[in-house]
């Protein structure tokens, strides 16, 4: 019989190390490392380690190093499983390495520049071993830190939001994440740099970006980012956007005045686009309809003049008068700007003296119809047309006349403004002039709030439909005659209009 006790497993440890200056590491960080029998750290095939070289003052001669030693550190290799199945069999190897020494009851310390879990190699060893050994992660400071504390600016104030994206994602998406961040911070720059520095460009943001190298390093850098020579930029560097409160570009003090009408989708947050944020977060007045204008978050410095639903013209007016005096004005308004909002009221008085040297841009958003059309399935999967209700702009015959067209062609239609309280019967009357060519069986969504607390979906019907159930809050899409309502498997009714068309015969 063995009566020898088992041996305990030793600890693991991840230990942050800091960004560089080894007076940066934090007091438990130079414990544990003290009381190591084992330092692991990563290293490429040179052999020369960042992270051994920042705890090197720590280290003593009757430490066990285990130097991890990357395979490759570009994604160039004959490995049969590629970049990602070399790296994970290095993974492998280098855990089953550190489980020896854990097994024999060695403590063991696994460097790491920054912080552990935060882009660091130390985690592929913790998801390999933590729910094995007793583990604790020592955080440090990190490389977004460091870099924020050597530009001497503020990386985020009061409720602005950091993003931090590696540069190795494609450059159509680090444009889209990086025109709507408030601040930002690039890592992993490197051979990536040309593309980072490109999507900045396009995200309107180059004049915004510092560019910080081996912050707290000897060979620290720190330079405006379009500065930069490409051919000098090394992995361990980053593009940082720090906050923009109290801090307007250079060139949005110098290009002049510009308008941009926002459109800001049906409801919140989740319905803006990422050039609707960039175009909210730059200006430095915001212009808009009261309700509209409550859904977008306060900034700092930004100026906002809410005003009546009904006074569009001035509300365009005194945006393009703001633009002339040098203020970047965003004008928002509920869906997309184009359809039935503010997007023709702002470039109608643009058209004429004296706004005509003013800038004027259009953001599209997410329309009613859209998001109303994809809460109910696919009705607009065909030809459709789109129809205001509201004759306080155009006389109620010309709307008949325009319903019994479209019916004519048997297009879907998209009805809004069909209800307000000053106007009780327009939709009664329409409905009308449908069924005198649509069957009455024809399927209606009426989607109400589309994206808010009291959002509605209901299905209905031409004859069914009851107008006094309808407000100025929905929108109706009344089918063609090939639409279809489908009661599915879970009891859900879904309607959709196939895309194609049966022959008429000639």
């Amino acid at each position: 019989m063995n009566t020898q006790a088992a041996q305990p497993a030793g600890r693991l440890y991840g230990v942050g190390l800091g960004p560089g200056d080894p007076s940066l590491m934090t007091v438990r960080a130079v414990e544990v490392i003290n009381g190591a029998d084992v330092i692991a750290y990563h290293s490429a095939r040179h052999g020369r380690s960042i992270a051994r070289s920042i705890a090197e003052r720590y280290l003593r001669s009757d430490h066990i190093e285990e130097p991890l030693v990357y395979p490759v550190t570009t994604e160039t290799t004959d490995h049969p499983g590629g970049y990602r199945g070399a790296m994970e069999e290095f993974y492998a190897e280098a855990a089953a390495r550190l489980a020896t020494h854990l097994d024999a009851g060695r403590t063991v310390a696994v460097l790491a520049e920054g912080d552990p879990m935060f882009y660091g190699s130390y985690m592929h060893m913790h998801k390999r071993l933590a729910d094995r050994y007793p583990t604790e992660v020592v955080p440090g400071v990190t490389s977004v830190s460091a870099a924020a504390a050597r530009l001497a600016r503020p990386l985020v104030e009061g409720e602005e939001v950091l993003t931090v994206l590696p540069g190795t994602l494609p450059e159509d998406e680090l444009a889209a994440r990086l025109a709507c961040a408030d601040s930002a911070a690039v890592m992993k720059l490197g051979r990536t740099f040309p593309a980072v520095r490109s999507a900045l460009e396009r995200a309107g943001r180059l004049d915004d970006a510092h560019y910080v190298e081996r912050a707290t390093m000897g060979a620290e850098r720190v330079a405006p980012l379009a500065d930069v020579d490409p051919e000098t930029v090394p992995y361990f560097s980053m593009a940082v956007l720090p906050s923009r409160v109290d801090a307007r570009t250079a060139a949005q003090q110098s290009s002049g005045g510009e308008v941009t009408v926002v459109g800001l989708g049906p409801a919140g947050p989740m319905w803006l686009t990422p050039q609707a944020r960039s175009a909210l977060a730059a200006a430095e007045d915001l212009v808009g309809y009261t309700t509209y204008m409550d859904r977008v978050p306060h900034r700092p410095g930004q100026q906002r003049h809410a005003s009546d639903n009904r006074v569009e013209a001035e509300r365009a007016e005194f945006a393009l008068d703001l633009a002339r005096r040098g203020r970047k004005v965003a004008v928002v308004s509920s869906g997309d700007p184009g359809v039935f909002a503010m997007a023709t009221a702002v470039l109608e008085a643009a058209s004429a003296e004296p706004y005509l040297g003013v800038r004027v841009r259009v953001v599209p958003g997410v329309t009613a119809a859209q998001s109303a059309a994809a809460l109910a399935g696919a009705p607009l999967g065909h030809d459709y047309a789109v129809v205001s209700l509201s004759d306080r702009l155009k006389p109620w015959q010309i709307i008949e006349d325009r319903l019994r067209a479209a019916s004519a062609a048997d297009l879907v239609l998209a009805l809004y403004n069909p209800a307000s309280n000053s106007r009780k019967t327009q939709l009664e009357t329409a409905l009308k002039v449908l069924l005198e060519a649509r069957a009455p069986q024809t399927p209606v969504v009426v989607a109400r709030d589309v994206g808010g607390p009291q959002e509605e979906v209901r299905i209905s019907t031409l004859d069914e439909l009851d107008p006094a159930t309808v407000d100025m809050r929905c929108i109706l899409l009344v089918g063609s005659s090939q639409t279809r309502a489908v009661r599915r498997g879970d009891g859900s009714t879904v309607v959709w209009t196939p895309r194609n068309y049966p022959e008429t015969g000639g």
